[in-house]
C-alpha cells in the first residue's frame, strides 16, 4: 500500500509542477492574467504598499506575482512529489488553489458555454483541494519496519 501512497503523490503533483514551469517559461502569459484577474481587486490599502515593492523589485507587481505563482506551484509540486514537508505544502498549496479557483474559474459571473467551462476547472480545482487535503491528512504515510510491515 505505501507504494501506490508514493506512486500517486507523485502523479498527483505533476499538474502542480508542469504548471510552475510553464508559467516560468511564459512569464509574461502568467503575468497579463494577474493583471487582468487579480491586480483590479487588490484593496486600496495595500497599493502603497505595492508601489513599494515594485520600486524595491525594480518591476511591475504583475511580473512579482507571476514569479512568485510559479516558484510556489513548482516548489510546493516537487516537495509533495518528494513527500519533503508534504502536509505543509499540501496546506498551503489548497490555499492557493482557493485563490486560483476564485479569481481564475468565477463560473458564477459568467453564462453559457463559458460558465460550464469554467465550472468545470472550478470543480478540478475541487478535486485537487481534496486529494491536498488527503495528502496533509497522511503526511510521510505509515512507519514501516525493515520487512516492510506496519
Amino acid at each position: 500500500m505505501p507504494a501506490f501512497i508514493t506512486f500517486g503523490r507523485i502523479l498527483f503533483a505533476v499538474i502542480f509542477i508542469a504548471s510552475g514551469a510553464s508559467k516560468f517559461l511564459d512569464l509574461g502569459v502568467a503575468a497579463d492574467a494577474i493583471s487582468n484577474k487579480v491586480l483590479p481587486t487588490l484593496p486600496a490599502a495595500v497599493l502603497p504598499y505595492t508601489a513599494q515593492l515594485e520600486q524595491l523589485a525594480g518591476m511591475e507587481l504583475k511580473q512579482i506575482m507571476a514569479i512568485a505563482t510559479a516558484a510556489l506551484e513548482l516548489i510546493g509540486g516537487i516537495a509533495i512529489a518528494l513527500n519533503f514537508g508534504a502536509r505543509f505544502f499540501a496546506l498551503v498549496m489548497v490555499l492557493f488553489v482557493m485563490a486560483a479557483t476564485f479569481y481564475f474559474h468565477d463560473f458564477w459571473n459568467l453564462a453559457g458555454a463559458d460558465a460550464k467551462a469554467q465550472m468545470i476547472h472550478a470543480l478540478k480545482n475541487l478535486s485537487l483541494i481534496g486529494g491536498l487535503f488527503m495528502i496533509a491528512g497522511i503526511g510521510k504515510g505509515p512507519r514501516l519496519d525493515a520487512y516492510g510491515e506496519g
